[in-house]
């Protein structure tokens, strides 16, 4: 049994490593990719859905491997943690988000503290993103019913599917969308467009919960 503070910290470092890899190797494929943007992409989704099978297994058995508000609110409301845990939950996982941005941008010698330039607004965005997060939150759900030991590796390849078939690149989480604000590099977005997006993924991870109780219901109703 893991204590409040080892789990808070798992979240925080879990985070601040996610984000450092989101941006961070956006940044090194924008550099390397001679201006293709297909390369640069390529070069951006590879390494965030590796590092998420790493971060996944790595701290699972502590804190649940969230790294996401809008998977912390979907525990929260199956009861699977409580109200003071999810929202210290929230906050390491914005503090680690932006702390992995800030690091982000001092390993690649750029200024610390950015602001996002990048317009992503729209209805086809906030529709990716309500997709992303439900195929997301979905998939952690069912896999975690079926065979747990496959969450890390299902979560990572979902992702990496997910940066390519929907148009928002698949950002699928509040805190990520949040640290992505504060960087004016190929994985960014104006600060304005973060409230859509994180709107569009909380609905998302709702309408997943839903989803998921109806299969879950069915399949012990048939056994």
């Amino acid at each position: 049994m893991y204590s409040a503070k080892q789990k808070y910290l798992a979240e925080f470092i879990g985070t601040f490593f996610l984000l450092a890899t989101v941006i961070g190797s956006g940044i090194m494929a924008e550099n390397l990719s001679g201006n293709i943007v297909a390369l640069s992409l390529l070069g951006n989704t590879i390494p965030t859905g590796a590092i998420l099978v790493v971060l996944i297994t790595m701290f699972s058995p502590i804190s649940g491997a969230h790294f996401n508000p809008a998977v912390t609110l979907v525990f929260l409301l199956r009861r699977e943690i409580d109200g003071p845990d999810s929202v210290a939950y929230v906050m390491m996982q914005i503090a680690g988000g932006l702390l992995g941005a800030v690091a982000a941008h001092a390993m690649f010698e750029m200024e610390i503290v950015q602001a996002s330039a990048k317009l992503r607004s729209g209805g086809a965005q906030w529709l990716s993103e309500s997709i992303a997060t439900f195929g997301l939150v979905l998939a952690i759900l069912l896999t975690l019913q079926f065979r747990r030991s496959a969450v890390a590796m299902v979560v990572g390849l979902y992702i990496t599917a997910a940066y390519w078939f929907v148009a928002s690149t698949s950002f699928a989480n509040p805190a990520v969308t949040i640290a992505r604000s504060f960087t004016d590099t190929f994985s960014g977005i104006y600060l304005a467009h973060v409230p859509a997006f994180i709107a569009a993924q909380i609905i998302g991870a709702l309408c997943a919960l839903g989803v998921c109780s109806i299969l879950l219901k069915r399949d012990m109703d048939s056994a």
